[in-house]
């Protein structure tokens, strides 16, 4: 197959070329042979890795954990134990996430329940009054449990 330009592989890969040039300076992605002319040059392995990474950030991992996949990836001492350590330890930290987005939103219900959102100043407000406590408070005030 043909190089690539830069904007053909973005297009491919479905990702945007200023995100192409992200991941070349941060390692994601090498960087690519030039023409004379300077014109970046990529193979249909550019589009592959692109498309991997953007699966990867799919599903919640950040650029540095697919640094470690795509390290995984290419090593052939690498096992699947590996791999699934990696998938566990990111189910773990995005039920940590929910958790904490669970008791966020418990919290703000809480606060929200407390405001009649009627005509009255907006400076006696429960929930901007909640907002403005103490940290210490605000451990026990918001959703009811003590922290």
């Amino acid at each position: 197959m043909k190089p690539l330009l830069i904007g053909q592989l973005a297009r491919l890969a479905d990702v945007g070329v200023e995100t192409i040039r992200f991941y070349e300076r941060t390692g994601l992605l090498g960087s690519p042979e030039r023409r004379r002319s300077g014109y970046r040059m990529y193979d249909q392995e550019a589009v592959a890795r692109l498309q991997f990474i953007r699966r990867a950030k799919q599903l919640g991992f950040t650029l540095e954990e697919i640094k470690e996949l795509l390290a995984l990836h290419g090593d052939p001492g690498a096992t699947r134990a590996d791999v699934k350590a990696a998938a566990v330890a990111k189910v773990d930290d995005i039920t940590r996430r929910i958790r904490d987005l669970e008791r966020m939103r418990g919290a703000l219900e809480t606060l929200a329940s407390r405001c009649h959102g009627d005509e009255e100043s907006a400076a006696t407000c429960p929930i901007l009054e909640a907002l403005a406590e103490p940290v210490e408070a605000e451990l026990t005030n918001l959703d009811g449990n003590e922290k």
